[in-house]
Order: C-alpha cells, then sequence, then structure tokens
C-alpha cells in the first residue's frame, strides 16, 4: 500500500481512559450531619441558659471560688485522695498475692476481705468506724471512745473499702500477663524479683492503669461522703459557707467546678501514663 493511501485513512481515536474519566463522589451522610447540627443546637441552649440563668450567681461563685474556706477543704480532699489510693493499692496488692498464693488459707482471707467489703456501702462503713467506741468500748486495753477524729475514721474506712477493688484490679493485671512469658524468664534464670520487675509488672500495669485511673477519680469524688462525718473537705467547707450565707446554689457550683477542675487534671495524667506503659504494643499505635 502506497504512502498516498495510508495518508486518507482516517487515524482511529484513541479510547478513552475510564479512569481518569471517573470522579470519586464521596457518600453523603445527611443524617449525621443532621443529628451533628441538633446536638450542637441543644448544647448551645443548655450552656446559654445556665450562663444566663441568675439563680448560678456566678458573681457569688468567682468570689469564694478562691476562698480560703474553700481551698483548705480542697487542700484536704486531695490529701485524703492521695492517702487513701497509696494505702488502699499497698493493702490491695498484698491481698491480691494472697488470692493469687497456693496457700488455701490465704487464698480464703484475701477472698472474704473482698466479698465482705464489697458488698458494705461505704456510708455504712464510715458510719460504723465512727462509732466503733460504741461497739467496742475497749480493744487490747485502749480506749476506742473518741480514740479516731473524723479525719481518721476517713482514711480509715475508705482505705478498707478501696482496698478491696485494688485487689481485684491487681489480680486481674497479674493474671493477664501470659504464663509463657514467666515460664521463660525462669528458664533464663532470672530471679523471682528480677521476674516480677522486668517481666510480669511492665506488661500487668498495661491492665492495671487504666482501672486504677478511674479508681482514683471515683476515690477523688467518693470522698464527699465523709461530710456525713464533720470531715472538713470540700464539699463540708462549702456546706458550712452556704448554712452561714444561704447561698447553696452557688457554693454548690463552686464544689462542682473544683471537682471537675481536678478531675480533669487527674484524666490527662491517666492519659499519659497509659500511653507510657502501653509502648510498642497495639493500644499505643
Amino acid at each position: 500500500m502506497s504512502s498516498d493511501t495510508l495518508a486518507k485513512i482516517p487515524a482511529v481515536p484513541d479510547a478513552p481512559d475510564h479512569a481518569d474519566s471517573l470522579r470519586i463522589v464521596p457518600q453523603r451522610r445527611f443524617g449525621q450531619w443532621a443529628a451533628a447540627v441538633v446536638v450542637l443546637a441543644l448544647l448551645g441552649l443548655a450552656l446559654t441558659s445556665v450562663l444566663r440563668n441568675k439563680a448560678f450567681q456566678w458573681g457569688v461563685v468567682a468570689d469564694y471560688f478562691t476562698s480560703d474556706a474553700v481551698l483548705r477543704g480542697l487542700w484536704l480532699t486531695l490529701w485524703l485522695t492521695a492517702v487513701v489510693m497509696v494505702l488502699g493499692f499497698a493493702l490491695g496488692t498484698l491481698l491480691a498475692v494472697f488470692r493469687l498464693s497456693a496457700n488455701p488459707v490465704l487464698r480464703s482471707v484475701s477472698w472474704g476481705y473482698v466479698w465482705l467489703f464489697r458488698s458494705i456501702p461505704v456510708l455504712v462503713q464510715l458510719l460504723l468506724w465512727f462509732n466503733i467506741g460504741a461497739l467496742y468500748p475497749e480493744l487490747f486495753g485502749v480506749k476506742t471512745v473518741d480514740l479516731l477524729g473524723p479525719a481518721q475514721v476517713a482514711v480509715v474506712g475508705l482505705t478498707l473499702h478501696e482496698a478491696a477493688y485494688a485487689a481485684e484490679v491487681v489480680r486481674g493485671g497479674l493474671l493477664s500477663v501470659e504464663r509463657g512469658q514467666i515460664e521463660a524468664a525462669q528458664a533464663l534464670g532470672l530471679s523471682r524479683w528480677r521476674r516480677l520487675r522486668r517481666i510480669v509488672l511492665p506488661q500487668a500495669m498495661r491492665s492495671i492503669v487504666p482501672p486504677a485511673g478511674n479508681m482514683l477519680i471515683g476515690t477523688l469524688k467518693g470522698t464527699a461522703i465523709v461530710s456525713v462525718i464533720a470531715v472538713n473537705d470540700l464539699l463540708f467547707s462549702a456546706q458550712l459557707i452556704y448554712h452561714r450565707t444561704y447561698q447553696v446554689i452557688p457554693l454548690l457550683m463552686v464544689a462542682t467546678l473544683w471537682y471537675t477542675v481536678v478531675t480533669s487534671v487527674l484524666g490527662v495524667g491517666q492519659y499519659y501514663v497509659e500511653r507510657h506503659y502501653a509502648r510498642g504494643s497495639e493500644r499505643a499505635r
């Protein structure tokens, strides 16, 4: 075929590239956007009603928020929370070790302790310890009447209560470590203390820290119950003020805001502690 003939043949157009011609359209989620708008509108209305409601008396809240009486109550609340958590987890760890022991007596005592103190409401426990003098006027030759003040009763009652829950938290964390890793550490000749420090605890803490953080926040808020035995904590300090000034709502808002601030700070701390112990795991990613 000559070159002139080839020149007269029309060129075949290239096939369209379907991949380039198709346009990806994201799925429209009208329901989700509508729900989000409704929720935001409701939150805005709730926030506006709180801020514009004169019954809250925000000026009074600002006046008492950093008052000496409130700050002293806040300090006692923080001190009580720290002491109860340290002592509670120390006793709870001992109970968890007893529960995992091969000794049937230790296992039974630990189980009985956890069962008993988880069965009795914490308010009832506090009232029983507060009235211990009426139950046992004398123990081991020591008169129990007025032996413990309200703050000491709060420490004892809350510590014994929290230890029962801490024991289960620690026991669950220890059981979460695979037995094969402990056996591998034994095969390497590691001592029991090194196995606990190097192998068991770093992995157990991944399971212990989240519920322990929740217990810490719960204990902070739970200390408000000691106001029934006249412990001068944050709530009791607010109550003393509004019994004198009759400004109930603003003083309750002062206590509420302080509890919110402290629990938020503890929540941030819990997040970073969890991330520290979750290094190298799927949870960290």
